[in-house]
């Protein structure tokens, strides 16, 4: 499966947001928690843009995209 870079792009911006979660309290956590939600709402709907418009399981795309970025010396099945 083609993973566009816009989605690996947006899976490791929301992941930078959640890790940066770490140790904050308060308000800055609140507002760090809202930017978080934000960049994972918009990982969420372009993953389920692409997986419509490619005729593909939006759970297989889903799920090679957090892979690439997780783990990316682990190459998906075809």
């Amino acid at each position: 499966m083609e993973i566009p870079d816009t989605l690996i792009t947006l899976e490791h911006a929301a992941e930078e947001a959640r890790a940066a979660l770490a140790g904050l309290e308060g308000e800055v956590r609140q507002a760090q928690w809202l930017a978080w939600r934000a960049a994972a709402e918009q990982v969420q709907a372009a993953i389920t843009a692409h997986a419509a418009a490619a005729a593909e399981s939006r759970y297989e795309v889903e799920r090679a995209v957090k892979l690439a970025v997780r783990h990316p010396a682990v190459v998906p099945a075809a």
